[in-house]
């Protein structure tokens, strides 16, 4: 079980409530799993989670499942949502 940070960016941070928050999980499944539930008082918190990308120490996870996805201790998870731009 690794121990580190989940961090929220835009409208993932607008969502949670919190700009990052601590986690205890063995892979990215566990972690957004966690994360669900200590949100699920904040519907539009899952909504962002289903469209945002992620990244594990600034490597995107990419099309990988999140089961696949294992975490070192210390490791950052960083929840992209999608971005509009101009």
């Amino acid at each position: 079980m690794a121990r580190g940070t989940i961090r929220y960016w835009a409208a993932a941070k607008a969502a949670a409530g919190v700009a990052e928050e601590a986690y205890e999980a063995a892979n990215l499944a566990e972690v957004l799993a966690a994360a669900l539930d200590r949100h699920a008082g904040r519907p539009e918190f899952a909504r962002v989670i289903a469209r945002s990308s992620f990244l594990v120490d600034g490597t995107p996870v990419g099309t990988r499942s999140p089961d696949a996805v294992g975490l070192a201790d210390g490791a950052t998870v960083e929840v992209l949502p999608p971005f509009a731009g101009g």
